[in-house]
Formats: structure tokens, C-alpha cells, sequence
């Protein structure tokens, strides 16, 4: 089950006996009485706003007005038409409030933007994309974001597969070109992620154990850098930035385009759920620790236990995605069929494209959500039996545990080869929980609770985690461990492109000066 599908089948239950839903953020509406974007020609009031080390400024109306000129996008403001849905992330667990907003359309847009964020004493800068962090590192408050939802695009070079793709594009649009002429590169699970934010963390995917992650497809990048310029970054030209982006997040700047490798697929794969009660738990999950790691890379098996509130019956089970031939499928699934006749069974072919669709948060405003995650190189009997037994159900939450397997092509890539460290992993574990918004719930219960159980039983089993799904509470310490031994040369390359920690709200890599 991969991550986001996990925290919403733990946390809809939960939605749908809440407050009224106010619809997804694509169709948020404005509230009445709000006034337009800054136009050109308009002088805005004096904005106060923080820089990135929390000093308070005051930008000028006039430099406002001034960015607005320079923009083909548009600056929004509070009380703006569209700054209130601009400023949303999915998980509205956070309600930030940045001082302003640059809606971009190009790299020249974005170069304007930096320039006006650094040149005003540094101010806090996020940057959006899809709005997925988990982390809220995508707004911030009395800040400055970069939206980059307006700059989609998509080229594919079906002779080349090659694969263009601009900034602010999301995934399904990519699966959906490719797709058309039967390719196909690694690229999450959930059709509206941002490519962004998903790519430069690393990017797991159905896909990434036959072809790699993500980052592993990239042929280039372009990318704005905190001085503002615009950098060509490959194997043969800014080696070091290219090596930095493939792992290090946003640590160096706003990468504006991606070219991918594109790899002949099958448009129809075999795809879906096996699922069992919950006292099949433990001889599930010893089965897939035993099995997962000698798998066929052609496999994406997942599995997952889900705890839904008011004491509805918990479910184990297993999320599957086969990419290889037909034939072959059994043969994969031979040790899973061994657990006898599951409750539910809705594996069958299906478009690859749907399958990447299936996932998709329709409301993601009905449901708050706090996730752990870490790497695990085995699955042992000792995280195992708290698994199984110790995990509590909650009137008020969902509640799960669920391993993304990991491994295949994933593992044969030098952990130095890439700024990604955690080649060695064959999974990745996630602890969720996930309520409704709003109405009486107190998150802080919820989240304590996951970070208790996540903290006294399955921490000590891990081995970093992914930085895409970086903790809320981690510290500088915490994520310079993460890197391992990338940190060094991360640090240079961060000294390098962003000395003065511009690019701040991410897995931070801080500069040595």
C-alpha cells in the first residue's frame, strides 16, 4: 500500500462521519469580497513578513508592485482572488499564511521570484509545487511561496524516450504522455504529486524496482539557483549540482525542467489488493519478510495492517502492482497464495495510467494526517511482534503500519553514485495515523500516540528515512545523519549554490559558513 493510499484508508472512515467537507483544493472557492492579484500599475501596501532566520522585515509596496511587473505569473496577496487557495497544502494540519505569493509560468518567472526573495534580506521561502510534504515544508508563514502550479508541460520523444517536463507538472501528466506511445519512467503512486518535490528526494514508485528510483532516470535538469541563475546540470555539464538534486530535495534551488528516460512498458499491467483479517497478521507479514527481498524486480508488493476508527474490523494484507508478462504472474505470487483463500481479492489487468490514478485524495481537506517513516534492511521477529500485537485501534482515528518494499534496481545503485544514501534498504516502513479535520478532534492525542509507538518500537529498527516524508519534529542533527556519508560532499555542493541557506524549508543541508 503505498504511503498516501495508506494514510487515506486509515483516515476516510474517520472523514466521513466529520465536520462537512469543503471540497478539493482544486475547487476550493474564493471567498466573496476578495479583491484581485496585484496588477501592474497597482503600488499594494507595505507587507511585514520574516526572512529565513526569523528577523522581521517590512517589504515595500512599490517592490511589490515592482515583482508583479516583472512576473507573467501573478503575485497574490492576502485578500487576493485565489491567495487563499494558493496557500493550501493537501494535509491541513497546516493553515499557513505566507506574506505573498509569486504564481510563476516559466524559469524567468522563477528567477524573478529568487531574486526578489534573496534581495529582500533573505525572506523564508517555500516552495509548491503538488503540496504533498508531508512536512509542510511547501508554505510557511509570512514567508514567500514560489507556486509553481501554473508551469505544466509535457514533451515526450518517443524515438529518444526522452521526456521533458516542466516544474510545476504533476506526475499523471507525465504517466499519461508516456504512456500514449507505450513508456513509462518511475514516478510515484499518486497522479497529482508534483514531479518537484517528488524527484529530487529520490521518487519511489510501481516501477522503481525494475528501473530505479526516480532520480535514477534523470538525464538533466535545469535549475534556479539562489543567485538567481539559471544552470544546465547533467552528467557532463555542473556535475555536482546534478549529483546534489538527485537526493538532496530543494537544498539547491527551484529545478525549473526534467529529462527523463522513458522505458517500453505494457499499458496493461496486473494490479490490486489481497487482503485478509487481521489474525492472519503475523503469518503475513513473516511470509513477505522472508519473500520480499528475493521477489522479481518486475513486482511491486506492499503490505500493509489498517486499524479504522470506531472499532470497524482491521484488515492485513498486501497492495500489488506487476509489471512483467502475464504468465509469469502466478509464479511471483506463488508464496502469497500460500496463506490460503484471502477475503479479498482484486488483483486483475488493468491501465497502467488508472492504476497510477487509484490513489488519488479527492477531498484532501476532509483529513489531517501525521506520518513516520524510516528504512528497514530486514524485517525481524522483534518488529514483527509489535506490529501484530501491540498496535491500537482509536474510536476517532485510523491507525496503520505498512512497508514499502524497496530493493530490485533500487539496491543495485551506488550509495555515492547519487545524493540518495539508503540503497541498502529493502523497505520502507510507515507509521500513520490520520482523523477528520476539524469539529472536536485533538490532533495532538493522535499524533502523540503514533509517536510513541513509532518511537518505543519501531525506531530502533530503522535506519534513516526517506526525506520526502521527513518527520515534523526532526532536527539539523537528524538530517545531516540521513545523509550519511553523502553529507560532506553535499555540504560542498551546498556552500557552492546556496552559501547563505535561501533554500532552507527541505531536509536543510546547512552550509558550512
Amino acid at each position: 500500500m503505498e504511503r498516501r493510499t495508506f494514510l487515506r484508508s486509515v483516515a476516510a472512515a474517520a472523514a466521513a462521519v466529520s465536520t462537512p467537507r469543503v471540497g478539493t483544493l482544486a475547487g476550493m472557492l474564493t471567498p466573496p469580497g476578495y479583491r484581485a492579484a496585484v496588477h501592474v500599475g497597482q503600488v499594494p501596501p507595505d507587507v511585514l513578513a520574516v526572512t529565513g532566520d526569523g528577523r522581521e522585515v517590512v517589504i515595500r509596496g512599490r517592490d511589490i508592485a515592482e515583482l508583479a511587473r516583472s512576473l507573467r505569473g501573478r503575485v497574490l496577496l492576502a485578500g487576493s482572488e485565489g491567495y487563499e487557495t494558493a496557500r493550501l497544502v493537501l494535509n491541513p494540519s497546516f493553515d499557513r499564511h505566507p506574506a505573498l505569493i509569486a504564481q510563476v509560468t516559466g524559469a524567468a518567472d522563477v528567477r524573478r521570484a529568487v531574486d526578489f526573495a534573496r534581495g529582500n534580506h533573505g525572506l523564508l521561502l517555500a516552495v509548491k509545487c503538488g503540496g504533498h510534504s508531508f512536512s509542510g515544508a511547501s508554505t510557511c508563514d509570512r514567508g514567500m511561496m514560489i507556486d509553481l502550479s501554473p508551469f505544466r508541460a509535457v514533451q515526450v520523444d518517443p524515438t529518444a524516450r526522452r521526456a521533458w517536463v516542466t516544474g510545476g507538472s504533476l506526475l499523471g501528466a507525465v504517466d499519461h504522455e508516456a504512456m500514449d506511445h507505450g513508456l513509462a519512467t518511475p514516478l510515484g503512486t499518486v497522479s497529482h504529486t508534483g514531479v518537484g518535490g517528488l524527484v529530487t528526494g529520490g521518487g519511489f514508485g510501481r516501477l522503481a524496482r525494475r528501473f530505479g528510483l526516480s532520480i535514477d532516470n534523470l538525464e538533466s535538469v535545469q535549475v534556479v539557483t539562489a543567485d538567481g541563475r539559471l544552470l544546465r546540470a547533467s552528467a557532463g555539464e555542473n556535475e555536482d549540482l546534478f549529483w546534489g538534486v538527485r537526493g538532496g530535495g530543494g537544498n539547491f534551488g527551484v529545478v525549473t525542467a526534467f529529462e527523463f528516460r522513458l522505458h517500453p512498458l505494457e499499458r496493461r499491467v496486473i494490479a490490486g489488493r489481497i487482503r485478509f483479517p487481521r489474525s492472519r497478521a503475523r503469518e503475513s507479514l513473516e511470509l513477505y519478510a522472508e519473500y520480499a527481498p528475493t521477489a522479481p524486480d518486475e513486482i511491486q508488493l506492499d503490505w500493509g495492517i489498517a486499524l479504522p476508527p470506531r472499532g470497524e474490523e482491521a484488515v492485513v494484507g498486501f497492495d500489488i502492482c506487476f509489471s512483467g508478462r502475464a504468465s509469469d504472474l502466478e509464479r511471483a505470487l506463488g508464496p502469497i497464495r500460500r496463506l490460503g483463500t484471502p477475503m479479498e481479492d482484486t488483483l486483475e489487468e488493468k491501465d497502467y495510467v488508472e492504476v497510477q490514478r487509484a490513489g488519488d485524495i479527492t477531498d484532501p481537506r476532509a483529513q489531517a494526517g501525521y506520518l513516520k517513516n524510516g528504512f528497514v534492511t530486514r524485517i525481524t521477529p522483534g518488529l514483527v511482534t509489535p506490529i501484530v500485537e501491540a498496535l491500537e485501534g482509536h474510536p476517532e482515528r485510523g491507525t496503520g503500519v505498512n512497508f514499502v518494499q524497496s530493493g530490485g534496481a533500487i539496491g543495485r545503485v551506488a550509495p555515492e553514485a547519487t545524493a540518495f544514501p539508503q540503497r541498502d534498504a529493502e523497505f520502507m516502513m510507515l507509521g500513520g495515523t490520520g482523523w477528520a479535520h476539524g469539529g472536536d478532534a485533538d490532533p495532538q492525542e493522535h499524533i502523540g500516540y503514533m509517536r510513541s509507538f513509532w518511537g518505543e518500537h519501531l525506531e530502533p529498527h530503522t535506519h534513516g528515512f526517506y526525506t520526502n516524508d521527513m518527520p515534523l519534529e526532526a532536527v539539523d542533527a537528524d538530517v545531516a545523519r540521513n545523509y550519511r556519508d553523502n553529507l560532506t560532499r553535499l555540504v560542498a555542493v551546498k556552500n557552492r549554490y546556496d552559501p547563505q541557506n535561501l533554500f532552507r524549508l527541505n531536509a536543510n543541508v546547512q552550509p558550512s559558513g
